[in-house]
């Protein structure tokens, strides 16, 4: 028996496991651009006039809202959205994804800067975890890479003038984040996982998470619908996070019991908004090898270039 959509009548493509909802093509399609745009305006992310960079990495979360993010622009003439590619340097992975996010820019008309680790820190991440290696350490891909994309993220919005970076975080990866803050013991942290990151260091831009109400099975989906291309190789570190873990633990739980990733962000939400007047936010200071703002003495990239001998303290 086919399926049919419950607004139109059409053939359905999907059935919303946690809703019970069955949508045609045209209505999957439109429900999930509904709520990229409900997450913008339930909290706040943009103003009518901001410049946004969007973190483009090529995979199929950050190319899917580089389609929805530029119709949404079209509606709003004084906004800019413009999009940042941090290459890693990571062989065999990136420079596929640099062609599919350079091609799918020029084609949309987006603005696309590629900011590497090459340029900015003086070694690719491959290199990196090598380097680590010659020292002794335990290498640790996965946080080199998180900490020094941050930072690249906040050189490029300094040099572009960003108002807003917005990151193409889905549910699962919200949640994600809140239950590896609380694993971490990472309280402020926690505080400030949710959809709108406003630093408390001047000259950070604020992060926004326009696709935080999207699964990512739905991500993927509209992809393969839309005929998004997208890089869909798995980047050969990831196995070897704390993240990977926790995201094989919530999708097992999602699998049993739909709809439960919703019910703990908005869980993890509350939680949040009761702790964060509650926890000290860290001081206002300047990394003194780089002259990024830190709470500390020094950045931590700059902690970690030190660690590895890159830089002199």
């Amino acid at each position: 028996m086919t399926l049919r959509c419950q607004r139109c009548g059409g053939e359905a493509v999907y059935r919303r496991p946690y809703s019970g909802e069955v949508l045609c093509r045209k209505h999957f399609l439109r429900s999930i651009e509904d709520r990229v745009y409900l997450a913008i305006r339930r909290y706040r992310m943009f103003n009518p006039d901001d410049r946004i960079g969007l973190a483009l990495s090529g995979g199929k979360d950050s190319m899917t809202l580089l389609h929805i993010l530029a119709k949404i622009e079209a509606r709003f003439p004084k906004a800019r959205l413009i999009a940042v590619t941090i290459d890693e340097g990571i062989r065999g992975y990136r420079r596929a994804a640099l062609r599919i996010a350079s091609k799918a820019c020029k084609r949309l008309g987006v603005p696309h800067h590629v900011y590497s680790f090459r340029k900015l820190f003086g070694l690719s991440l491959d290199r990196l975890v090598e380097r680590a290696l010659e020292k002794g350490l335990k290498p640790r891909p996965c946080v080199y890479c998180g900490i020094l994309r941050r930072r690249a993220l906040n050189i490029a919005a300094e040099e572009l003038k960003l108002d807003k970076i917005a990151t193409a975080h889905n549910l699962d990866d919200v949640v994600q984040t809140y239950m590896l803050n609380l694993a971490h013991g990472d309280i402020y942290r926690f505080t400030v996982s949710g959809p709108v990151t406003m630093s408390r260091f001047e000259g950070i831009p604020t992060r926004v998470k326009p696709l935080m109400l999207v699964p990512e099975k739905e991500v993927t989906l509209y992809a393969v619908l839309t005929a998004i291309e997208f890089q869909p190789t798995q980047c050969p570190y990831a196995g070897s996070s704390l993240r990977t873990d926790i995201r094989a633990m919530l999708a097992r739980l999602e699998d049993r019991h739909p709809g439960i990733l919703f019910i703990l962000l908005r869980s993890f939400e509350k939680l949040a908004d009761a702790l964060r007047d509650q926890v000290a936010a860290p001081k206002a200071g300047r990394c003194k090898i780089c002259g990024a703002p830190t709470p500390g003495d020094l950045c931590k990239a700059c902690e970690l270039l030190l660690d590895l001998g890159l830089v002199d303290g």
